[in-house]
């Protein structure tokens, strides 16, 4: 079968093409701590089920990606055991319920290496696909993020992940200062406020993308009814 690399997908504000193999999937923060009740989410009264709502559909956009050979790639909020990399300022946030590096009923949060902090199993990464661990809601910011993307060619990103106004949006910014096109897929992606994520969604594609594209799953899904994806 000849090789189906280019996709026109129907987004907002307008068409967004990418070849897919120049394209990356970049997974945000799809970690236990975030999406299964008993996390770090939870202890600052948040309602996880918003979040988990949305595992099935990251779950079918991974396979998409995998199916059209686009790098994927999982960011996990991480920090180090003795939280070196953790500065006061983000640490005490959580505070009075439960900060960084405390102890909690998945292990520590968001340290690496602690149950809470791996990615929840429906959309574990498979061999040979990256997995970036980034001390701030940034992709890019201390991370060698950049540097992978950039030896492989990687010029058009597709995003999906938690949540959508900080993590998300952030990595989202971080890529369009250095030169990336970025897509984020509408119902692969949630807030703990439905209203934050529906206001990120319009500030991302507003002023002719200003950050972006948006735009559903069902878009790119109506592309292999139309031109089945390339094995």
């Amino acid at each position: 079968m000849t090789q189906q690399t280019e996709l026109t997908i129907d987004a907002q504000p307008g068409p967004f093409t990418l070849d897919s193999t120049k394209t990356a999937l970049i997974v945000i923060d799809m970690q236990r701590d975030f999406i299964e009740p008993g996390g770090f989410g939870e202890s600052l009264g948040n309602d996880v089920s918003l979040l988990a709502e949305i595992v099935p559909t990251v779950a079918a956009l991974l396979a998409f990606a995998r199916g059209h050979r686009w790098l994927v790639v999982h960011t996990r909020e991480s920090h180090a055991p003795d939280l070196s990399d953790c500065p006061a300022a983000k640490r005490l946030r959580g505070a009075p319920n439960a900060r960084i590096g405390d102890a909690g009923p998945m292990g520590r949060i968001l340290i690496r290496g602690e149950p809470g902090n791996a990615i929840i199993e429906p959309l574990a990464p498979l061999a040979g696909e990256l997995v970036i661990d980034k001390p701030g809601k940034g992709a890019f910011y201390a991370t060698r993020l950049g540097e992978e993307l950039a030896i492989r060619g990687i010029t058009h990103l597709v995003f999906a992940g938690v949540t959508t106004e900080v993590c998300v949006q952030t990595s989202m910014r971080e890529a369009n200062d250095r030169g990336y096109d970025s897509l984020l897929i509408e119902d692969a992606t949630a807030s703990y406020f439905p209203a934050f994520k529906q206001a990120t969604l319009d500030m991302i594609s507003s002023q002719g993308g200003i950050v972006g594209w948006t735009a559903p799953f069902s878009s790119l899904t109506k592309l292999d009814e139309a031109i089945p994806a390339w094995r």
